[in-house]
């Protein structure tokens, strides 16, 4: 099985991914929102290759949108994420109150915050990172090595890409 982080996703397989339509995508990688951490376009017919991470990032914004929150506290909120790294992101429950978005790496935060009248709602990125992983299991991308396609939840040895091939 390949690496995830060996695997970039067209924009069309990303949006089935993060649960969003096309032009809000183009949208947001134009704005920079949420731009492909893999390739941007470069130009007419060119294709932008998504990560990993940026399909979970993108979901997260559809899920923040889809609450209410603003755009611009999303952006802010996207920008904070960037600056994390990949590993500690599973750990991490977004809550907001509807405007603010607030950071909780522990189950004392929540309640600190809870307590407090902050939250209304959380999104744990941990059971985002899951359903990313699990749409992305039978969607294909393309290898970042020899630019092959793959399908992350199968096994891509050379007689499995030679039948796939073959079939296409």
């Amino acid at each position: 099985m390949s690496n995830p982080a060996e695997i970039g996703y067209r924009g069309a397989t990303a949006c089935v991914a993060a649960g969003i339509s096309y032009r809000q995508l183009d949208y947001w990688a134009r704005t920079g929102l949420v731009e492909p951490g893999v390739r941007t376009a470069a130009g007419s017919g060119s294709q932008r290759l998504y990560g990993f991470r940026d399909i979970l990032v993108l979901k997260i914004v559809k899920r923040l949108l889809d609450t209410g929150v603003s755009l611009q506290n999303i952006r802010t909120a996207v920008e904070h994420l960037r600056a994390r790294g990949v590993s500690d992101l599973e750990s991490i429950t977004l809550m907001s109150d509807g405007a603010s978005i607030y950071e909780c790496t522990s189950a004392d935060e929540i309640v600190d915050l809870l307590q407090g009248g902050q939250g209304v709602f959380g999104i744990a990125i941990g059971k985002v990172w899951t359903e990313v992983e699990g749409s992305l299991a039978t969607l294909q991308g393309e290898s970042l090595v020899d630019g092959s396609l793959v399908v992350s939840g199968q096994n891509n040895d050379e007689l499995a890409e030679r039948r796939k091939r073959k079939g296409a």
